[in-house]
């Protein structure tokens, strides 16, 4: 009998192999944005209603959508397809006429801007709310930057006066290494001009928790720590669900180590650069034949042979705020010749206030920091799905402010997405939470 693979707790590409319109549908149905049209209304008052708030707003969230890499672009399609006008709540015995102009648009994107703090806070209210509805959710975080390159030209005096130049953008460069199966080092340089977003998402779920949106030349680290800071200060619930946080070499740092798991428990699983200036390893403190690299694997050396071997890690042990390790041969059933004369009777323990960056709270050489490592990739896929699925690859957006913004349109539709498929089901059929209803 064939046996089918279990589906996945959730999967974007069912939503992404959804209908056009049931898309959006499901976006504006489940979508809490009610403070924020009250808010856009009132900022209209008694004004020319040409073209109502709340489809406007319906149109903007359609050209995040369906991938509009501009104005034109969307208005065409709204012109094209009375379905779509008729969606997003346009007139439509109007025809044709019922289809915003550019200064409708542009002056509608203004009032958005100076909206910015409620597309924050819908962002935020998504987030409690999947963070209520989905089990586990916000225990495994991971945090990676996605370059976000710029179209316009770079600043000049002619290029501010007309307006077509980006005063705000500037040059980002991020460097790769790595080492070969040969042993030769490979190192490739990646420049852009333009902005960075800097995203914490849940690597279970693939979506989105926090984000921000800096020039290009921005820290990774010193953004990451900011972000952190913002979350303790405006939103300390999400930290307190955390219990790892994964990211990759930009953000090795003692202090952000030291932060994570003194300040809020979390445990990290940050990689590593190799800062020693000489190979090999180093003897731990206090032991004769212990040594460690600068990864934190540790190797007992047999007193006999002087061989040396990676020690069983036996976990962290909280209240001593240290790591055990046990000795191999006895951990693992062999025969050492230097048992009898080796220093370690059974196991050692070093504790991680020797070396806050070598040593964390979950080993570097475990089978579960290795596992956990792993799930950082989804951070990487949320960034993969905002270049092909929201039109981050080419866009003709201009000024840090509304990048922003833009950013945070397609992280509230993403947001939003997610919440229409979990309020379409119960909480206890969640494995077949993106399964389309009537």
């Amino acid at each position: 009998m064939a046996i089918l693979p279990q589906p996945q707790l959730f999967s974007w590409k069912e939503i992404e192999d959804l209908g056009d319109l049931e898309r959006l549908a499901l976006l504006i149905k489940y979508l809490p944005d009610e403070p924020l049209m009250q808010a856009l209304e009132a900022a209209r008052g008694r004004g020319r209603n040409d073209y109502p708030v709340r489809a406007m707003w319906n149109s903007v969230l359609a050209g995040v959508v369906y991938q509009h890499p501009s104005v034109a672009s969307l208005r065409r399609e709204l012109r094209r397809n009375a379905q779509l006008r008729h969606l997003c709540g346009f007139d439509l015995l109007a025809g044709l006429a019922a289809v915003p102009s550019d200064n409708a648009y542009s002056n509608f994107l203004q009032q958005l801007l100076r909206h910015a703090a409620l597309i924050d806070e819908l962002f935020v209210t998504l987030v409690n709310r999947l963070a209520d509805a989905l089990p586990g959710f916000g225990e495994t975080l991971a945090l990676d930057s996605k370059a976000i390159g710029s179209l316009a030209r770079r600043t000049s005096r002619r290029s501010v006066v007309d307006g077509r130049g980006e005063a705000d953008a500037d040059l980002g460069v991020k460097t790769y290494k790595g080492t070969r199966e040969d042993g030769s080092v490979w190192e490739k340089v990646v420049t852009w001009f333009g902005f960075k977003l800097h995203l914490l998402v849940d690597a279970a779920y693939e979506l989105p928790v926090a984000y921000e949106v800096t020039k290009a030349s921005a820290s990774d680290l010193t953004t990451g720590k900011q972000m952190l800071q913002d979350l303790a200060d405006h939103r300390p619930q999400v930290l307190a669900e955390a219990k790892y946080l994964l990211g990759d070499k930009a953000y090795d740092d003692t202090g952000m180590i030291t932060t994570l798991w003194d300040e809020h428990a979390i445990k990290p699983v940050l990689d590593i650069r190799n800062l020693w200036t000489v190979t090999g390893a180093r003897l731990v403190q206090g032991q004769t034949n212990v040594s460690h690299d600068y990864q934190g694997t540790v190797f007992c050396h047999c007193p006999v042979e002087w061989r040396q071997r990676p020690m069983a890690f036996g976990g962290f042990e909280k209240d001593r705020g240290t790591l055990k390790y046990r000795c191999p041969a006895k951990h693992y059933g062999f025969v050492c010749p230097g048992r009898d004369r080796c220093a370690i009777s059974d196991s050692i323990r070093i504790p991680i206030a020797s070396n806050r960056r070598i040593f964390t709270p979950l080993a570097r050489s475990s089978y579960q920091w290795k596992r956990l490592y792993k799930k950082r990739s989804g951070v990487e896929r949320v960034n993969s799905r905002l270049d092909e699925s929201f039109g981050f690859e080419k866009h003709f957006v201009r000024g840090l402010a509304k990048m922003r913004l833009q950013c945070g349109l397609a992280l509230v539709v993403m947001l939003g997405m997610a919440w229409g498929r979990v309020r379409r089901k119960q909480l206890d059929q969640m494995r077949s939470l993106v399964t389309s209803t009537a």
